[in-house]
């Protein structure tokens, strides 16, 4: 077995039913990403909007969000300090189809994980989840 592919199952194996949820207005990234994710061997949960997500049961389980910076309503930066000022802070990795540096150093100063561009590669995710669950490369 390859190094690599012994860091993949053990960073797999630590973050194994971990709850990673996916909160996007765009159907097919609510349809693709959850299941790389499951892929990656988390659970997942995805949602069309961050009122969805806050009037779910799943607020307290989740270990990590993927935002989509700009969404109908309440944005994830937005869904991002509710959290917080609620005492639910969560890792979180925002996502966008606006590709804007400026504004991903802000997100990440504001405590995001990271900020990916749409699209990402699974390499850039995985990372970005990593940092996220705490897991050493």
């Amino acid at each position: 077995m390859s190094e690599r592919s012994e860091k993949l199952l053990k960073a797999a194996a630590t973050s194994e039913r971990a709850l990673v949820c996916v909160v996007d207005d765009d159907q097919s990234v609510r349809e693709a990403l959850p299941d790389l994710l499951r892929e990656l061997g988390f659970s997942t949960k995805a949602f069309a909007s961050a009122e969805e997500f806050l009037k779910s049961a799943t607020v307290s389980a989740a270990k990590c969000l993927i935002l989509d910076v700009a969404m109908p309503g309440m944005s994830g930066p937005e869904l991002h300090r509710e959290l917080t000022a609620s005492g639910h802070p969560v890792p979180v990795i925002f996502i966008t189809a606006r590709p804007d540096p400026v504004k991903r150093q802000q997100l990440i100063k504001q405590g995001a994980v990271d900020c990916l561009f749409k699209p990402f590669s699974e390499q850039a995710l995985k990372a970005a989840l990593d940092t996220a669950m705490g897991v050493n490369h």
